[in-house]
């Protein structure tokens, strides 16, 4: 807890004044003390009004309004505490404390280091200079974390099988729109779990606007039962795979968190099938097609209060896939 300072009385020409002064910054000490924080601000500013130039008034009230939380008052006495005394580590201290309750970590820090400079022995500015580093560290890691949920760019970690997939494919314009719908796909995942930290197990198609009836056939399959059993497992894959031929889909993404997956549990291979996120929550991204066929594993964190997403991390799909081959396979034009 900030404390109010004691300092030595200031008397103006008025001997009378003089004694008032003293006697209400001694009871406004008294009463910050006790916390009544409103009382002491209050018995510092008649005081002020007696002696309007002692900066350790001004020091007392901004230390008064700080506990208040009124903080661009507080600021102000400690810039007037400054000016009056600029060689007064107190009035640093002061406004050092502003600024960390403001959160303006970098300013704070800086003005607790001119704080040190006029009393390098003061173990309390020391302290605050460690601690006021660990927040300005804590909150610009905070903010990136931030800027990572917030802005989510899939397409950034594809770029080598951008190449791939353009090289195979050759039409550009079937190109463009198998890769939107993986880079879409996996974005929206992204961003679900996010959210709410979890995802739904679902296949996503991508139909064939000219050939599919999409009366019959929808874009989205929940597949939450799948992974339940071998038996539930062989039976969502036969249907996937009809499905995927009746439907006349050009690509699928299987979505599947970790966490609910009792069969086949991919993560726990020997040698050379073991991962390092064995141990990590997060969630499976499969990319299904006649030429192709990826998998990824997007693991999850949590970093200063919020559920965070990892780089999508590309794996064996032969040692690890969550569901067999869904389209017949085709082979790439020489």
């Amino acid at each position: 807890m900030a404390e109010a300072e004691k300092g030595s009385a200031t008397t103006g020409s008025n001997v009378g004044n003089g004694k008032e002064e003293i006697s209400l910054k001694d009871k406004g000490n008294e009463f910050f003390k006790a916390g009544n924080y409103l009382k002491a601000a209050a018995l510092y500013t008649q005081a002020i009004k007696l002696d309007p130039s002692n900066p350790t008034l001004y020091s007392n009230r901004a230390a008064a309004f700080l506990q208040l939380v009124k903080l661009n008052k507080a600021l102000a006495d400690a810039e007037t505490t400054i000016t009056l005394n600029p060689q007064w580590e107190k009035g640093y201290f002061r406004k050092g404390c502003v600024l960390e309750a403001m959160e303006q970590y970098d300013n704070a820090l800086a003005t607790f280091q001119i704080a040190l400079q006029y009393n390098p022995r003061s173990t309390e500015v020391s302290r605050k200079i460690k601690r006021i580093s660990q927040l300005a560290k804590d909150k610009k890691r905070a903010q990136e974390v931030e800027s990572m949920r917030s802005n989510v760019n899939m397409e950034k970690h594809l770029e080598t099988l951008k190449s791939e997939m353009s090289e195979m494919l050759g039409s550009e314009e079937c190109f463009k729109e198998i890769f939107s719908f993986l880079v879409e796909t996996m974005e929206t995942a992204v961003k679900s779990w996010h959210e709410a930290s979890k995802v739904d197990p679902r296949v996503y198609f991508l139909l064939d606007k000219e050939k599919t009836l999409t009366d019959k056939y929808a874009p989205v399959v929940n597949i939450d039962k799948a992974f339940e059993s071998p038996h539930t497992h062989g039976n969502c894959f036969s249907f996937l795979r009809q499905y995927a031929e009746d439907s006349f889909s050009k690509a699928a993404c299987i979505v599947v968190p970790k966490n609910i997956i009792s069969y086949p549990q991919v993560w726990k291979g020997q040698g050379s099938r073991k991962w390092r996120h064995g141990q990590h929550d997060g969630f499976f991204v499969q990319y299904e097609s006649p030429l192709m066929r990826k998998i990824w594993f997007i693991a999850s964190s949590n970093e200063k209060g919020q559920t965070l997403c990892r780089d999508p991390e590309i794996l064996d799909i032969s040692a690890h896939e969550v569901l067999p081959r869904l389209f017949k396979e085709k082979m790439p034009n020489p």
